[in-house]
């Protein structure tokens, strides 16, 4: 039993010599041997970083995915435009969270469009619209042959103090446009920038 204890007692003073062995050589070699491979991709990403401000803006890169576009204030309820995304198709994306600030559930029912054709959406962004005030346009959101709105349809209610992630689709202003009001409901405009996508 003791010889059997002596060789743990020994495999496990190994396998710490071993462990901080190989912690002080990477310590000590910061970008050498298999961490050189990782170097170029951490230098090849921080050119498309920089393009920002340099190297404190790697840090705040995750960050900008939520960054804030515009709010607006209507009341208790209260917007968010996080992304307004041109993509390829030649339509927009633009995506937010709303939030209850109320002491009543929230349905969305007053975002609906009053066209016929989309009033079975329900509680949606359906009357959501971008206006290109360069162009002098306004364009509603997209639909399906069968009048569903390419929008966030709300399943249920929004409590008070909850919030709720949105998308909604609109077509494309020409590529000179770079900004354009959003607007639902009985908000008040919002102005967002337009980005493409990548």
């Amino acid at each position: 039993m003791n010889l059997r204890h002596t060789m743990k007692s020994r495999r496990a003073v190994t396998a710490v010599a071993i462990a901080t062995g190989l912690l002080l050589t990477v310590a000590g070699c910061g970008g050498g041997g298999e961490d050189d491979s990782k170097e170029p991709s951490s230098s090849s990403s921080a050119p498309k970083k920089s393009d920002g401000d340099g190297a404190e803006e790697t840090e705040s890169q995750p960050s900008e995915s939520n960054e804030t576009l515009a709010t607006a204030k209507d009341g208790d309820i209260s917007v968010t435009i996080t992304s307004a995304v041109r993509d390829s198709g030649g339509f927009i994306t633009v995506a937010g969270t709303v939030k209850n600030d109320g002491s009543r559930s929230w349905l969305g029912a007053n975002w609906a469009s009053d066209e016929r054709e989309l009033r079975s959406n329900g509680g949606s962004l359906s009357g959501a619209s971008l206006v290109d005030n360069v162009g002098k346009k306004k364009y509603l959101i997209l639909r399906d042959t069968s009048g569903r709105c390419l929008c966030t349809k709300f399943s249920g209610q929004i409590m008070p103090g909850g919030t709720a992630d949105w998308y909604a689709q609109f077509p494309a202003p020409p590529e000179s446009t770079t900004s354009v009001d959003f607007q639902v409901g009985s908000m008040p405009p919002a102005t967002i920038e337009l980005s493409e996508d990548e």
